[in-house]
């Protein structure tokens, strides 16, 4: 037990994050500043969340507006935006109805649920089994962990809830033991974030496909990460010509407020009738104004040509890096979601990369995650590449 003079020497806070030493207290595009004031490059996005940048004025401009009229009504009334965001996710998916959430994790429970759903009261079978893949993750609710493919992820949280099977990803011999007598849906991302930035490969989702529709299986993708425009395309899916019956959704959608959503074929969503499922606060005024928002500038501005064009420009500048440092064994991702393999080295990268002023990410022990927003500049990847240069070359001078 815990003495009172320990207590008083621990945070309030339940230590589930390594916080870097770091205090941010303000946003605005590709910048944070800290309470000392000091200016951060930040290519994190909030984890793939800010994609318009920090503090973008379109949607903060509208969500002035909403703070003056109303916050929350619940879902038992009509909600104007929210009817707005659900046509425009719809008018540019291949889904035809939508249910807002609060997050990613929240908007993969639910497709959990209804691929259950639509197997057991829709389609009069006893199917449950949803397959997943190794070093997927799909979020920290007991369904979702017990969704994602690593054990690390699940530790300390056992039994996992039953009813998910495990496959490798990227390998299309193992997609013949995908079907079994149990198996309703397959959820995937379309790149592995946290599992190491590692996109999906045509060949294998196309043959993914196939198998779903041979055996009459829910193909389900989780968009968490990659949606919003942050690969180029307004969901990631769409580049491998394929059309998911469930698509998951949350980060960049509300510009870092709050918001998760699945969207779902008619056929499908007919599962989810009065009372099966629900949310509090999910697809609140507020959380559906911020998504509207950001969604209509993503769509009306040239945003998505942006992207393909910066990508392009920073992963040539990362590869140029790969040419002058040897501990860079491969870049790789799609779009502006980009895993640099440094085996053994990405958590000493991010941690010299903040003494530079410049956010990164891990993305496991041996990748760095650069993520940053959507409306980045060629000035500001340079000053990316300029702080990286300067971390692998003391790297490399202290070997």
């Amino acid at each position: 037990m815990l003495n009172s003079s320990t207590l008083s020497q621990i945070s309030p806070l339940m230590t589930t994050y390594n916080r870097f030493p770091v205090t941010l207290v303000k946003g605005k595009g590709s910048y944070v500043w800290d309470e000392e004031g000091n200016r951060y490059l930040d290519f994190t996005s909030g984890i793939a969340t800010c994609n318009l940048g920090h503090v973008p004025e379109p949607v903060k401009q509208k969500l002035e507006e909403q703070l003056q009229n109303l916050w929350h009504c619940s879902n038992l009334y009509n909600i104007p935006a929210q009817q707005e965001l659900a046509s425009v996710l719809v008018e540019n998916s291949c889904g035809d109805q939508v249910f807002f959430c609060n997050s990613g994790a929240e908007a993969n429970e639910a497709a959990i649920k209804l691929a259950r759903r639509y197997a057991q009261k829709i389609k009069g079978t006893n199917k449950f089994e949803i397959v997943t893949f190794q070093q997927s993750f799909h979020g920290r609710t007991l369904a979702t962990l017990s969704a994602t493919g690593q054990e690390k992820i699940q530790q300390g949280f056992f039994p996992l809830m039953p009813g998910f099977r495990y496959l490798p990803f990227n390998d299309v011999e193992a997609l013949k033991d995908l079907p079994s007598e149990e198996t309703c849906a397959v959820l995937l991302e379309m790149v592995q974030g946290e599992g190491g930035v590692i996109p999906a490969e045509s060949e294998w989702i196309q043959q993914l496909a196939k198998v779903c529709k041979e055996n009459n299986i829910l193909l389900m993708v989780d968009e968490i990460q990659t949606g919003m425009g942050r690969t180029g395309t307004l969901f990631a899916y769409e580049q491998y010509g394929i059309e998911p019956d469930v698509i998951s959704v949350a980060k960049g959608l509300g510009s870092g407020f709050p918001i998760g959503a699945i969207i779902a074929k008619g056929d499908v969503a007919q599962a989810f009738d009065p009372g099966s499922h629900g949310s509090t606060f999910g697809g609140n005024p507020l959380a559906v104004t911020a998504g509207l928002a950001t969604i209509q500038y993503t769509l009306s501005t040239n945003l998505l040509e942006n992207v393909k064009e910066l990508t392009e420009f920073l992963y040539t500048q990362l590869q140029a890096l790969k040419g002058k440092f040897s501990i860079i064994e491969d870049i790789r991702g799609k779009g502006l979601l980009i895993g640099m393999v440094v085996p053994g080295k990405a958590i000493e990268i991010v941690k010299k990369a903040i003494e530079q002023h410049v956010l990164i990410l891990t993305a496991g022990p041996d990748v760095v995650r650069i993520l940053p927003p959507l409306t980045v500049s060629k000035e500001e990847i340079l000053e990316l590449i300029v702080a990286l240069e300067e971390i692998f070359q003391g790297i490399k001078g202290s070997e």
